[in-house]
């Protein structure tokens, strides 16, 4: 069976140590137990790593060494993947200053991702962001990319499970 190519972003990986979020902590580290179990690839940009960097300690050693704890790849900044971004950008989708949100969508689109991961309701996981995304990739001849919560991956498809 062909494992599901996450791209996480950030806020996935910041929610492993989020204790003013127990609930989202708890369902991301049941998503790590899964992706430490192999039923997952992982991929990761050059963004996720800057937005990690930029974390103050302790919290930044903290989440790389989760980080580290898991098989993942980083993916390679390219032209297509900023041309992507942009295109995002003229078609409104996301706020203005949301340029790494966009980035973090555009990166999965262009290395064939299955899905993207996140905890951004407000830019990201939300039906405007979502149906963005699928009319200019149409346009521009790249496939749906579905935007997940880490909820999703760990409850087999709802929201609502305990």
């Amino acid at each position: 069976m062909k494992k599901l190519k996450l791209y996480l972003d950030t806020s996935v990986i910041s929610h492993l140590d989020a204790m003013d979020a127990p609930k989202e902590m708890a369902d991301t580290r049941k998503l790590w137990e899964s992706i430490n179990w192999g039923n997952f690839e992982v991929f990761i940009s050059p963004v996720v790593v800057l937005e990690l960097d930029n974390c103050s300690e302790p919290k930044r050693s903290i989440l790389t060494k989760w980080l580290q704890s898991i098989r993942h790849t980083v993916l390679h900044e390219t032209e297509e993947v900023l041309e992507l971004a942009n295109k995002y950008q003229k078609a409104g989708i996301m706020p203005k200053k949301s340029v790494r949100d966009r980035q973090h969508i555009a990166y999965a689109c262009v290395y064939n991702c299955d899905m993207v991961v996140s905890w951004n309701f407000k830019h990201m996981v939300n039906i405007n962001t979502i149906s963005g995304v699928k009319s200019v990739n149409a346009l521009a001849g790249y496939r749906e990319m579905p935007i997940y919560s880490p909820k999703m991956l760990i409850s087999g498809g709802t929201e609502d499970d305990t």
